[in-house]
């Protein structure tokens, strides 16, 4: 296969979310018959179910700061495919991710035609091996693996990490998780296992049940993220945000955020300081200026991403994102915004409007190239009461709605992409081609 080949065989599997099994058999069988790569290294998951991508963008910083070589596994992609796999900084090349996916295609297909699968294992689940396998090739010391839906049954749980991590948990994805908080807690904390360190966050008392009583069952003692956290505000680098942090044995002193907008990122921060930390007392040589260093010029691209003078870029696609954009819009944008928004069905899009549409001048409802896309007419039968007809449009494509955005864009606003980051992708990789980067 050349590289085109590769993706249009990874996407010929089907929907990464339609298509997920719930179960870690294949993924098991798959990695064994590839010679368990992810037994070659350590290995961190973060579990969650926003801030994930930060948790992770926030540690690889802090890793490579401090000399450690890395593998970070994160989904979704928002260009390429090759951007889920990044090995000491930089995405896998089109080569090797060509090469990976030939490997473990065949693999694949070798099992099915032995009986000992079924079918050949879904997208998520071959694209994780294929991650674990450049690890082990690259031979990293540290693998940073995101999951991609709830815990128990995700795909990188196969890969048995050492040390855990569990960001904000909030309702989402109850098709798949259960519909209470407590289900989908759950379902994250089932990462925790007794051979595991996991670092967890204070939120809410119904989550840290769930996740206290899951390291009871198996004997492991949490750590805490620090809450001794000390935030300043300077209008004069607005809407950059510092932040002293406070650890049991480690002061970190006005930390700049130059790239991680939006006061959520600091719970973020706060449990990829709590890893660094343990990582450190295994051995690894995390100092406290890569630390500070690492936290500072963390990116995380398509989560409150400028792009010129005119786009701001955010992946919000649940209730708790939309709230963090909202708490970022009402505190440093005050010019009129024209909003792109599209959503995937099994969101809760109605909640979601009502958060983000007052604070909008127009809105441009589009629809993403996936198949869980809504249609602009799906969305248009959510907008609140109280929006104006004239203030809302319907766009058929990213492309039309960016042309439209442009049109209705009053000289001193800003165009706000979000909803997706199926969408977010989408607009990033035009806007990028059009300023020739």
């Amino acid at each position: 296969m050349n590289f085109q080949e590769a993706e249009s065989y990874l996407l010929s599997l089907g929907n990464e979310v339609e298509t997920m099994k719930l179960g870690l058999a294949n993924i098991r069988k798959l990695l064994a018959a590839l010679g368990n790569p992810e037994t070659n290294y350590l290995k961190v998951q973060v579990a969650g179910t926003n801030g994930k991508g930060s948790v992770c963008a926030f540690l690889d910083s802090i890793c490579l700061r401090a000399g450690i070589k890395t593998g970070v596994f994160t989904s979704p992609h928002l260009v390429s495919i090759t951007e889920r796999v990044r090995i000491g900084g930089n995405d896998i090349s089109e080569e090797d991710f060509t090469r990976l996916a030939t490997l473990v295609r065949e693999t694949s297909e070798k099992l099915v035609a032995n009986d000992e699968l079924e079918t050949v294992p879904t997208y998520f689940e071959q694209v994780t091996a294929i991650a674990l396998v450049a690890f082990s090739e690259a031979k990293v010391e540290l693998g940073i693996l995101e999951t991609g839906l709830g815990g128990r049954y995700d795909a990188t749980t196969a890969a048995n990490a050492e040390i855990g991590a569990i960001t904000r948990v909030d309702l989402d994805h109850q098709e798949y998780l259960g519909e209470t908080i407590e289900e989908i807690a759950a379902e994250k904390a089932a990462i925790i296992r007794e051979d595991s360190k996991v670092v967890i966050l204070h939120q809410s008392r119904e989550v840290e049940r769930v996740i206290v009583r899951r390291c009871r069952e198996v004997g492991v003692e949490p750590i805490w993220a620090t809450t001794d956290i000390q935030i300043g505000r300077d209008r004069e680098i607005a809407p950059y945000l510092v932040a002293t942090f406070v650890t049991e044995t480690i002061n970190y002193p006005n930390i700049l955020f130059m790239d991680m907008l939006g006061e959520h990122q600091i719970e973020n921060a706060s449990i990829a300081i709590g890893v660094a930390e343990f990582l450190n007392v295994r051995g690894f040589p995390v100092d406290a200026d890569a630390i500070a260093d690492g936290l500072g010029h963390a990116t995380n691209p398509g989560r409150l991403e400028r792009i010129g003078q005119k786009f701001l870029l955010d992946g919000a696609h649940n209730v708790a994102g939309a709230n963090a954009l909202r708490a970022y819009l009402d505190e440093f944008v005050d010019q009129p915004i024209t909003l792109i928004f599209g959503a995937m069905n099994d969101k809760n899009v109605t909640e979601i409007a009502d958060i983000l549409f007052s604070k909008v001048d127009k809105i441009i409802l589009t629809q993403p190239s996936n198949s869980r896309a809504m249609s602009p007419e799906q969305l248009a039968k959510v907008v609140p009461p109280g929006i104006e007809n004239d203030r809302v449009v319907q766009s058929r494509s990213a492309t039309e709605a960016i042309k439209l955005a442009k049109e209705l864009l009053p000289n001193d606003g800003i165009v706000l992409v979000t909803g997706s980051l199926y969408l977010v992708g989408e607009v990033r990789k035009q806007l990028l081609t059009a300023a020739g980067k």
